[in-house]
């Protein structure tokens, strides 16, 4: 077996005599869960690109052979975003990124740019070009003089993937396939990209073990994201196993069991039972209350990406969305939507929840995200070296108002038509009050507008909130509080930007910790400031969604949680073992520490104790 990262040409591996003893090879445990089932190999078919010299007539036709390979090249990386908008919130924040540093070479790049003028100078085929300036530009980047090693191979690895691509496409080479996977097998390969695992059906895969890979690697937290049990890093798996053999993957031990006896069988198969009885258990708790064991309710809602997700969000008994991201009306496509595209959008959503609250995000654009439909306008190269600190958010919003206007109208009359249901809009990345009281004479300037054409709003607008989100905003929580009508903290870019660290980035993800002190206090700093003014305050990260967490966040005062929908039943049954006098003291302790590790420490005992009572 081989991937992209190996082209070298193999002979075809004869099958062995059959073997029936129990081989077991040890690898990293990256996905809970267990799978048994029958070995799938994957095989990525190499290019080939032997040295083509061309005739100096031919040199335009190579030209526009690359051209046209380019745009089919982004063309396929465009259809993967898309694809990557119906996965989870978190497989999304790892894969976008990266295949927005794709779409980037495969404009007006160095390895485009050296390619055309390999050809012209050279008389070079365009894979010939491609691939000898790719291999020069890999050649530089490692030759630099930086600490970071790691970071200088991730970046020629990219070189290396976008100059395959474009060579499979020149030569018409075809990639890896994984339409055709049989239901229920255990995929196995030496390596799988972020962008492999983001083309997997978790409903057909059962398991995925390779040799490469590691725990935090982008491969692991989408193969998490996507809930497919899976073991990596496991040296020898490809030579151990052969397409159909049995094994046994233990995504929770990290290992796999090649030809598995009897007895790892039965272990196995108990594994599993155990598993469908806790989902079925779980499943019991839709129709019963988020309720603490001394009667406090908590309210646990949905995050939602798309409106393909609605029905898993009623399948978890959400009392409604707690953060509906309204990025997906304007991704992947060359307009804006107008106002009654928008109407139409949220209409569907807000009419699916029959009544529960819907918290409507205005566009959150800027940092990773990259929109087409919105570029026209903002000057090039709007986000500056570092997006993330740039023009993101609610600042892009106030200077491009228009768009502000456009979202408000639409919600405004969508939150009019269902006067039933509790329709709030949230602000991303506000940093200072002022940004929130310049939205706000927006949002009244707009809906004294649509009074003026006839449309019938109510007297008291829908609640305007504030996400905090960065160590600012949570510092200035009192004097934001006094402009806004919520509060809604979402822990994972207040994470980031507290402790100066990209989850996203390999060589520092190991120190995005939500757990960290300052973190935590500035979480305590903002939910108090809300309750001093008896303010609606949520947690909206990813915290909001991990059960070992739910008692901290309740000892702190959260009352309500939003989170993915797949999070939701776990949270809901530590919810109903908790105490919060219990938590309330528990919180206290964890306050009173500064060593991250023993936070954690405390966390986890704590933890332990509900899922005994739970």
């Amino acid at each position: 077996m081989k991937t992209e990262k190996n082209d070298r040409t193999e002979a075809p591996r004869t099958k062995s005599k059959a073997r029936s003893s129990e081989v077991v090879v040890p690898g990293i445990a990256v996905s809970h869960g267990v799978a048994v089932g029958l070995v799938y190999d994957t095989t990525d078919p190499p290019a080939e690109t032997p040295h083509r010299a061309i005739p100096a007539d031919a040199v335009d036709d190579e030209k526009q052979k690359l051209a046209a390979a380019v745009a089919f090249s982004r063309k396929q990386v465009g259809k993967l975003k898309t694809r990557i908008g119906v996965l989870p919130e978190e497989a999304q924040e790892e894969l976008e990124p990266l295949l927005d540093a794709h779409l980037m070479m495969l404009g007006n790049s160095r390895l485009i740019r050296g390619a055309r003028k390999r050809i012209e100078t050279e008389l070079l085929g365009a894979e010939t070009a491609v691939q000898e300036e790719a291999e020069e530009i890999r050649a530089v980047i490692l030759a630099a003089k930086d600490d970071d090693k790691a970071g200088l191979a991730r970046r020629a690895n990219e070189v290396r993937d976008i100059a395959r691509r474009l060579v499979r496409n020149l030569t018409a080479t075809p990639f890896r396939s994984f339409k055709d996977l049989p239901e229920g097998c255990i995929l196995v390969s030496e390596e799988l990209t972020p962008a492999d695992a983001a083309l997997l059906d978790p409903s057909r895969v059962a398991g995925v073990a390779t040799e490469e890979g590691g725990a935090d690697g982008h491969t692991a937290i989408m193969l998490r994201a996507l809930g497919i049990p899976a073991v990596l890093g496991a040296p020898g798996l490809t030579e151990a196993v052969q397409r159909g053999d049995q094994v046994v993957l233990d995504g929770t031990a990290g290992t796999v069991a090649v030809h598995p006896s009897a007895a790892t069988l039965a272990t196995a198969k108990e594994k599993l039972t155990a598993f469908a009885k806790e989902r079925a258990k779980l499943s019991k708790l839709r129709r019963l209350p988020a309720e603490t064991t001394d009667g406090e309710a908590v309210e646990l809602q949905a995050n939602l990406e798309i409106p393909q997700e609605l029905p898993l969000i009623a399948q978890a008994g959400a009392m409604g969305i707690g953060l509906l991201r309204t990025e997906f009306l304007f991704m992947n496509r060359e307009d804006l939507p107008d106002e009654e595209a928008q109407v139409e959008a949220y209409t569907q959503i807000v009419g699916a929840m029959d009544g529960l609250p819907v918290t409507i995000r205005v566009l959150d654009w800027g940092g990773e995200k990259d929109m087409e439909a919105l570029a026209e306008g903002v000057a090039p190269g709007h986000a500056g070296s570092n997006p993330a600190l740039g023009l993101r958010g609610l600042r892009m919003l106030l200077k491009r108002p228009e768009l502000l206007e456009v979202q408000f109208a639409a919600v405004l009359r969508v939150a009019a038509a269902h006067s039933d249901s509790h329709v709030r809009l949230l602000l991303p990345m506000v940093t200072v009050p002022e940004e929130v009281r310049q939205a706000r004479e927006v949002y009244e300037r707009v809906a004294r507008r649509l009074r003026r054409r006839g449309e019938k709003l109510p007297e008291k607008l829908p609640p305007l909130g504030v996400m905090i989100e960065t160590p600012g905003a949570a510092l200035a929580a009192d004097a934001i509080a006094l402009e806004a009508d919520f509060f809604a903290i979402g822990t994972n870019d207040l994470a980031m930007y507290t402790l100066a660290v990209d989850r996203a980035e390999a060589e520092v993800s190991h120190l995005y910790d939500p757990l960290h002190p300052a973190v935590l206090r500035l979480v305590q700093f903002a939910t108090e400031a809300a309750l001093r003014l008896r303010m609606p305050v949520s947690v909206c990260g990813e915290m909001a969604g991990n059960p070992q967490l739910t008692p901290l966040l309740l000892g702190l005062g959260v009352r309500t949680f939003s989170m993915n929908a797949s999070a939701l039943p776990r949270v809901k049954q530590a919810v109903r073992a908790l105490d919060i006098g219990d938590c309330a003291r528990f919180a206290r302790r964890v306050m009173e520490q500064s060593d991250p590790a023993r936070i954690r420490e405390l966390v986890a005992g704590f933890a332990e104790g509900v899922i005994e009572r739970a």
